[in-house]
């Protein structure tokens, strides 16, 4: 009995030395939210652009070395889109308005059709529709499989942490990619200004050499 006794004591020593070892340790610090970032959503680490085949007004670029530097909206596209070309104007607003507030618009140009591998043709393009942001060749869908990506147009908006915190598939929803994109270049601490109104577009100007069949 006495034995018992002991043990129950020892044992009762133990688990109170452990106890108090283990509320003495430091704990992991969760941050708290920043000011900064209000209003902004938090998401996934961005993917980085994968060997992409070549690059259209940039020499190279990279997601990895703007981190902590620039809000990176990427949209990935393909020349021949209708779809695509009705967006391309809001794009090319936004990078006219933001590009020196911190933000960088990467254009990942994943073919449709065998064609739009073509460099020359891609260029083109570029020149046409008046793109003066970066645009990534990415002919073997590595950039496009990296996010999962399934549709063109699709924008993925990329904080300065790096991490995608919004996206918008399609055309339309101008306004509030544009809201998201002010919110995120707040975390640089620019005074930005309400969402602004979106650049009007003329869809009668915009054609494509894509052609659709139906029944009729």
């Amino acid at each position: 009995m006495i034995r018992m006794l002991a043990l129950i004591a020892t044992l009762v020593v133990i688990g109170g030395a452990i106890f108090y070892l283990e509320s003495s340790k430091p704990k992991r610090v969760v941050d708290e939210p920043d000011s900064k970032s209000e209003g902004v959503a938090t998401g996934p680490l961005a993917p980085d652009i994968s060997t992409p085949d070549s690059f259209i007004n940039i020499e190279k670029i990279s997601i990895r070395e703007l981190v902590g530097k620039k809000v990176v909206l990427v949209d990935f596209w393909t020349y021949s889109c209708i779809n695509c070309q009705r967006t391309t104007p809001y794009l090319n607003a936004w990078y006219e308005k933001y590009k020196d507030k911190g933000l960088e618009i990467i254009g990942v140009h994943t073919p449709e059709f065998e064609f739009e591998k073509n460099y020359d043709n891609v260029l083109t393009a570029v020149k046409k529709f008046n793109i003066k942001y970066p645009v990534v060749l990415d002919n073997d869908y590595s950039t496009w499989t990296a996010y999962n990506n399934r549709y063109w147009p699709h924008n993925y908006l990329i904080n300065i942490e790096g991490n995608v915190i919004y996206d918008h598939i399609g055309e339309g929803g101008y306004g509030e990619t544009e809201k998201q994109i002010q919110l995120a270049l707040k975390q640089l601490n620019v005074g930005m200004a309400q969402p602004q109104n979106v650049v009007e577009v003329d869809f009668a100007k915009v054609g494509t050499p894509e052609i659709y069949l139906g029944s009729a």
